[in-house]
This record gives structure tokens, C-alpha cells and sequence, in this order.
């Protein structure tokens, strides 16, 4: 079992390339069905005083979950999002 702020801390990497995508910042959690629906990643970059633009990656995408690192299997590009 993982608790909330342990998955918060994890790095993410896709295991299709090997690349370091950065760490998860929050989670999307569907609280009725007690699932989490996708994690949220800031991407590097951001200014002060722009939205901050995130990665938005689907629970069903995560290839494995081991002690400090989530493995991606092939997340797609294009799922950028601003907060």
C-alpha cells in the first residue's frame, strides 16, 4: 500500500525511451469508485506569472509502481493542460 504523499514524492519515467518525464504533483481521484483517475506532472519551464502548464497522465498508462519511481508505459504528447 502507497500512501498519497508517497506517490506525491515518486519520479516518472517512460519505459519506452527511458526518459525522465519529472515527479508527480497531485493526483485526479475519483472519489464515488475510490480510484485514482491520473497523476498530475508540472512541466519545467513555467514563469512566475504564466499558468503553470501540467501533464496530465491517465492511471491506466502506469506500466509499474515500485518503491520511489512510476514507470510509464508510452504516455502520449498532447496532454498538456494549464492550472
Amino acid at each position: 500500500m502507497y500512501s498519497i504523499n508517497r506517490i506525491k514524492s515518486m519520479e516518472v519515467i517512460d519505459v519506452s525511451n527511458g526518459r525522465k518525464i519529472g515527479f508527480v504533483a497531485d493526483l485526479k481521484i475519483d472519489i464515488f469508485n475510490y480510484r485514482i483517475l491520473s497523476i498530475i506532472i508540472p512541466i519545467q519551464g513555467s514563469g512566475w506569472f504564466n499558468k503553470q502548464d501540467v501533464l496530465e497522465i491517465p492511471w491506466e498508462q502506469i506500466f509499474k509502481v515500485g518503491e520511489d519511481v512510476l514507470l510509464v508505459n508510452g504516455y502520449k504528447e498532447g496532454l498538456v493542460n494549464s492550472i
